[in-house]
């Protein structure tokens, strides 16, 4: 019967704070408990397949990484190897041809002056007098 008394709403409000010695000492617990040891904690709570299949996930996720991160890798490697000597030696000789054409063009424009350069006149032939058409 006295527990009855107890909870009724005449006995007035229940204290339901502990102790102050029990606080601090809780308190300490908490801040001993480092992060890692709260999620391994956690872990309690899940039954052992899927504890299982999460470590296992976890691992093949981090196995596909390693992998696509070794072939990225491999395949930036041979494509810009394949690059510089596949394509560079042709983008080197295409400049070395216009460059030749630049001076081509500049040895006419000042051997036969400069409307020549422009006309596209055959170097050797009359240019047209410019009366007569």
């Amino acid at each position: 019967m006295a527990a009855i008394e107890e909870l009724s709403p005449a006995a007035g409000p229940v204290s339901t704070r502990p102790p102050a010695d029990e606080i601090d000492d809780d308190e300490d617990e908490d801040m001993d408990e480092t992060l890692m040891e709260r999620l391994w904690g956690l872990t309690e709570m899940f039954p052992d397949t899927v504890r299982s299949a999460a470590e296992v996930s976890a691992q093949c996720s981090v196995s596909m990484i390693k992998k696509f991160y070794s072939f990225s890798r491999s395949a930036l490697w041979v494509g810009t190897t394949s690059f510089m000597i596949l394509v560079l030696p042709v983008v080197f000789e295409t400049e070395r041809l216009q460059l030749e054409q630049q001076q081509l063009q500049q040895q006419r424009q000042i051997l036969l002056g400069p409307n020549t350069g422009m006309s596209g006149g055959v170097p050797g032939m009359m240019p047209p007098v410019p009366g007569k058409m």
